[in-house]
């Protein structure tokens, strides 16, 4: 089992680190732990709402598709590090941390 680390844009927030296990995916936590992290298509790599970063880490989830990147690319500020988070996979159990960009521009669940 592994950690995964939130850290958040608006520093109003404070990090909070929960556990993950392997085919967890960062959404789901996000969504079991009362993370604000929006998902308008529920999850299913339909829209870029649940864009993050990915600080440490990125080598323990699934490899990036191309519809992911597509979707990446429509998100506000992507970075190099820019995943989704409903396509955030645990392989390995290795402790990730990631950022939640400022969530006040979306609209969404």
């Amino acid at each position: 089992m592994a950690t995964i680390t939130f850290q958040f844009e608006d520093k109003n927030i404070e990090p909070r680190t929960f556990t993950i296990e392997k085919g967890e995916s960062v959404l789901d936590i996000a969504m079991d732990e009362d993370v604000n992290l929006h998902h308008n298509c529920g999850g299913v790599c339909g829209c870029s709402t649940c864009h993050i970063y990915v600080q440490e880490g990125m080598d323990n989830f699934q490899e990036i598709s191309d519809r992911e990147e597509d979707f990446i690319d429509r998100a506000i500020n992507p970075k190099i590090n820019s995943r989704l988070a409903c396509q955030c996979v645990l392989e390995a159990d290795t402790d990730v941390i990631v950022t939640v960009p400022d969530q006040t521009a979306l609209n969404g669940h």
